[in-house]
C-alpha cells in the first residue's frame, strides 16, 4: 500500500535499476547494482526531485507565494528547488553559504550556480560569520513583512515530509526486483532524508535490506544520530515503527577535510566509474560514497554472495565547477 499524501509530479519514475557488470568483475566482489536517481529528470535530475514531489504540494496547501531554502553554492537540492518552482509558478529564493573559500571563480559561477539563474531563482549569499539557518529567517522575516508568504524548505530537502519521497522510493526498489532481493543498499548521508527516508521505507515496506549512509559531512555518531531524529519524526508523521539504534549505520572515513571539499577516494571513484560504466558521479555526494563502496568491498565487508544496491543521487552537473579537482596538481 502506497502513502496517502499529497504529490506532485515532477519526476520520471520509476527511475531505472541496472547492474553493473563491469565494475562487479572489476572489483571481483558481491553483485552491484546501481538505482538511477541521477535520471529523474527535473533540470539534470537527482535524488532532490523525490523530495520536492511532496513538499510543493504542502507550499501550496500553505498557500506561499515564495518558496526558501538553503545551501551550499554548489547545492543539487537548491537547482531543483529551483525547477520545481518554476513548473509550479512559485517565487524561488536561495540562500547560499560559500562552504569552499578559496575555491576558482568557476566554482562560483558556473554548473549549478548558472542553472539557478537560468531557471529564474534569486540567490542570496550568507556573510562568511553567519549561520546559514538564522541569516536565512531574517530574510524571509523581512520577505513576509514585504507581503510574500514565504515557505521554508530546510537544507537538502530533509524533513519528515520531504523523507516520503525515499520511502516511495523503497516501495518502487521492491516492484522493480521482484526475482531478487538486495542484500545492501548504499546512500551517500548528508542532511539525512536520503538515509531516514530509505530507512522507514525499509520498515513501512518490510524490507530486509541492511541500509549504509556513507557521511559526506558530519562524524559517524553525529550523522547517526542525525538520520535516527529524522527517521523517528517521518515515522511519527506517518505512523510506523520506530527503527532500531543498530539499524542506523554510518561510515564517516570518506569525508575528507570536510563537506564538499575533494578527496583523492572520491577522484578515483568518479574517474572508475565514468571509464567502466559510462555513469557521471558528482564530486560532493556519490563520488564520496561510490569510493565508500568500493574501499568496503576491498576490505571485505561484503560476501562475494551479496547484492548492493547503489541510490546514485545525480548532480553530476556539478562536475564542470570541479574540473580543478581532478587535476594531478590539486592533490
Amino acid at each position: 500500500m502506497s502513502l496517502d499524501f499529497p504529490r506532485q509530479k515532477l519526476g520520471h519514475f520509476p527511475t531505472p535499476i541496472e547492474y553493473l557488470k563491469n565494475i562487479s568483475n572489476h572489483l571481483n566482489g558481491p553483485q552491484i547494482y546501481i538505482k538511477r536517481d541521477d535520471c529523474t529528470g527535473l533540470a539534470t535530475g537527482g535524488n532532490k526531485t523525490r523530495k520536492l514531489e511532496y513538499l510543493i504540494p504542502d507550499a501550496i496547501k500553505n498557500k506561499a507565494t515564495l518558496v526558501v531554502t538553503v545551501g551550499a553554492v554548489q547545492s543539487n537540492h537548491a537547482r531543483q528547488t529551483a525547477a520545481a518552482c518554476a513548473i509550479l509558478n512559485l517565487k524561488c529564493l536561495i540562500v547560499l553559504e560559500k562552504r569552499l573559500i578559496d575555491a576558482p571563480k568557476v566554482y562560483n559561477n558556473s554548473a549549478n550556480i548558472f542553472l539557478d539563474k537560468l531557471l529564474g531563482a534569486e540567490i542570496i549569499y550568507c556573510p562568511e560569520e553567519r549561520d546559514v539557518k538564522e541569516f536565512a529567517e531574517e530574510i524571509i522575516e523581512k520577505r513576509r513583512i514585504d507581503g510574500e508568504i514565504p515557505y521554508f524548505i530546510p537544507v537538502g530537502g530533509s524533513n519528515e515530509i520531504g523523507e516520503l519521497g525515499y520511502v516511495e522510493c523503497m516501495r518502487e526498489i521492491i516492484q522493480e526486483t521482484k526475482n531478487y532481493k538486495f542484500t545492501h543498499i548504499i546512500v551517500a548521508s548528508g542532511s539525512g532524508g536520503t538515509h531516514s527516508g530509505s530507512i522507514v521505507g525499509k520498515i513501512y515496506y518490510k524490507y530486509n535490506a541492511n541500509i549504509i549512509g556513507i557521511s559526506v559531512k558530519d562524524k559517524k555518531i553525529d550523522q547517526e544520530e542525525k538520520v535516527l531524529n529524522l527517521a523517528t519524526k517521518c515515522c511519527d508523521y506517518i505512523k510506523c515503527a520506530y527503527p532500531k539504534r543498530e539499524e542506523i549505520l554510518v561510515f564517516d572515513d570518506y569525508v575528507g577535510k570536510g563537506y564538499g571539499i575533494p578527496t583523492e577516494g572520491m577522484r578515483e571513484a568518479v574517474n572508475l566509474l565514468a571509464k567502466k560504466e559510462a555513469i557521471l558521479l558528482d564530486p560532493v555526494y556519490s563520488g564520496k560514497s561510490f569510493n565508500g563502496l568500493v574501499d568496503l568491498i576491498n576490505k571485505k565487508y561484503f560476501k562475494d554472495t551479496d547484492r548492493v544496491l547503489f541510490i546514485h543521487t545525480g548532480g553530476a552537473v556539478s562536475l564542470h565547477a570541479y574540473e580543478w579537482a581532478f587535476e594531478s596538481s590539486f592533490f
